[in-house]
């Protein structure tokens, strides 16, 4: 995977939070971390961000966007927040602690 070059207040911006989730607890099993991150974020900054701030080789980065839906609460017309989440793929035997803090 080629790696992109990003500024330390970038790498910031992009890397937003952890997903903790019972999916993304299975997916630790398999060397997998799940980071909510900015929407206009690629695939070779996610990477990068992720090896420069937890010191640890990405092997692949998987993303999806998920759509905001329209809902209804008492009658009133919202819209839930447009997210992007991104499954990152670390070399065998490496880990991310997710509950400690950057």
């Amino acid at each position: 995977m080629k790696i992109a070059k990003v500024s330390k207040e970038r790498m910031y911006e992009i890397i937003r939070a952890p997903v903790v989730t019972e999916k993304s607890t299975m997916g630790s099993e398999h060397s997998q971390v799940t980071f909510e991150v900015a929407r206009d974020a690629n695939k070779n900054e996610i990477a990068a961000a992720i090896e420069a701030l937890f010191d640890v080789k990405v092997v692949a980065v998987n993303t999806l966007r998920q759509v905001g839906k329209l809902k209804r609460f008492r009658g009133f017309l919202g819209r839930r927040v447009e997210t992007k989440k991104a499954m990152v793929t670390l070399k065998k035997g490496q880990s991310i602690d997710v509950t400690a803090g950057i």
